[in-house]
């Protein structure tokens, strides 16, 4: 007869039996290879810079929590650039974020790995590009996706709206960081135009934006009708959430000009400036970049002229346009009507950005009346708006740097000491890379690039 075994030995012996031989797992843990994407394949950075742009690194691997996995920069095809010392990743989950810090200008190849649990690895290739360090580089930032910015307003909340002159593209920009537009519009087909309308000047009065065209022909004297686009914008919203819809248009102020100077006998040469074969950049040519409205008014705006100069030789003056039904010409059916012209003395400069404040105060980028050249000089002016007032040299803006001074975003009070205005360079035909390649002709928008750099002006 069998005995019965006590209920104690019965329960150790279905323990033992539950416990696998040593060094056996109980079930081994296998893990995926690791995946990695960047948010970018390309990025642009600056010698020296303050924030530049950074890139995403999104890392997962099955089997594996995103925190165990670790991120780094594993190779560059050109050290002088950036090594894998420069590049940093930030973060400890699922998303990083990758800055590099450039060691020269130029190109590099970044190989980005990020290593798994189990050995695994995953790579991607970074395209990076450097460009060499500016001059007050803590206060400068980039604005990336273009390289020929031309005009700004402020959106309010920290950002700006800005726009090229390569393209009708209008993009919405961060004020204070480097970095690609949060939104981007495209208005060709509700202007009805099919080139690019060289969008060269803007003011905004209240929830609308005015822009204009140069008014004048291309580069090689062709004659381009898109060119004598005026169009307004409405704003909505303000900051990151800024929207911009349509208005009206109007593209008859170049011939507007035109006949008012004929009127006047020809006092300008506005028609043989604009005649067809006839370059817009030259000191007798035809060619606006600033618009800004007259004192205590939103009617009555000026137009500035980079080309002619008043009268058009060495030391001419800077020459505005009083345009006294402007607010009417988008949508409607009236020709311009025009006040008495304006003549600056701006030391031989031209204009190339007029802004006021509230209490109009104005500032006005001066800049050669010639072919973008970064050599030409530059100057900040203040100015009281009233045809009698001498403008008043506030600074001269450096020129060793890359790009053209093109736009002024706002005007702070210029009474009160520390004020400062944000200008933008038009970089469209800077060798950004060292490559002899001009900005504008770059094969990928994170490369093209406009710098904003804020300058104290009292």
């Amino acid at each position: 007869m069998t005995r019965p075994r006590p209920l104690g030995l019965v329960a150790a012996a279905l323990t033992l039996a539950a416990v696998p031989a040593l060094g056996v797992p109980a079930s081994a843990v296998t893990y995926g290879t690791p995946t990695i994407t960047l948010s970018a394949a390309y990025l642009s950075g600056a010698v020296g810079a303050t924030g530049d742009p950074t890139v995403t690194v999104t890392i997962a691997q099955s089997g594996a929590d995103a925190s165990a996995l670790t991120v780094a920069a594993s190779a560059s095809s050109r050290t002088s650039v950036a090594g894998t010392a420069d590049v940093t990743v930030s973060g400890t989950a699922g998303t990083r974020t990758l800055a590099v810090a450039a060691r020269g200008q130029g190109y590099t190849d970044l190989t980005v790995k990020v290593t798994g649990l189990g050995g695994k690895t995953a790579s991607r290739t970074l395209h990076y590009a450097a460009s060499p360090a500016v001059q007050y580089s803590t206060v400068s930032r980039y604005l990336t996706g273009s390289s020929d910015a031309s005009a700004a307003v402020d959106a309010g909340g920290g950002y700006l709206i800005v726009a090229d002159d390569e393209s009708n593209v209008l993009r919405l920009y961060d004020r204070n960081a480097s970095g690609a537009p949060v939104r981007t519009w495209d208005f060709s087909s509700a202007l009805g135009v099919s080139k690019e309308i060289d969008i060269e000047g803007a003011t905004r009065v209240g929830n609308t934006v005015y822009w204009t065209g140069s008014l004048g022909n291309n580069k090689d004297g062709a004659l381009r009708p898109d060119r004598a686009t005026v169009f307004t914008t409405t704003v909505t919203g303000s900051g990151a959430s800024t929207q911009l819809t349509p208005a009206g248009s109007y593209k008859g102020l170049r011939a507007d000009l035109i006949a008012w100077d004929q009127a006047n006998g020809n006092r300008y040469g506005f028609a043989a400036g604009a005649a067809s074969g006839q370059a817009p950049k030259q000191i007798d040519g035809f060619n606006v970049e600033g618009l800004e409205f007259a004192p205590g008014s939103s009617t009555t705006a000026y137009v500035g002229f980079r080309a002619p100069l008043a009268p058009p030789v060495n030391g001419g003056k800077a020459l505005l346009v009083p345009v006294t039904n402007f607010a009417q010409l988008p949508g409607g059916s009236a020709h311009a009507t025009f006040g008495s012209p304006i003549e600056l003395d701006l030391g031989g400069l031209s204009i190339r950005d007029i802004r006021k404040n509230a209490a109009d105060q104005y500032l006005i980028v001066a800049g050669s009346w010639a072919a973008d050249d970064n050599s030409d000089p530059y100057a900040l002016y203040r100015w009281t708006g009233l045809a009698g007032d001498a403008p008043v040299k506030l600074l001269d803006l450096p020129t060793t740097d890359a790009g053209g001074w093109e736009a002024v975003v706002d005007v702070p009070d210029l009474t009160v000491p520390g004020g400062r205005a944000q200008l933008i360079t038009d970089d469209g035909s800077a060798d950004l890379y060292g490559d002899g390649t001009a900005a504008k002709d770059l094969t990928h928008p994170e490369w093209k690039k406009s710098r904003s750099t804020w300058f104290t002006v009292n």
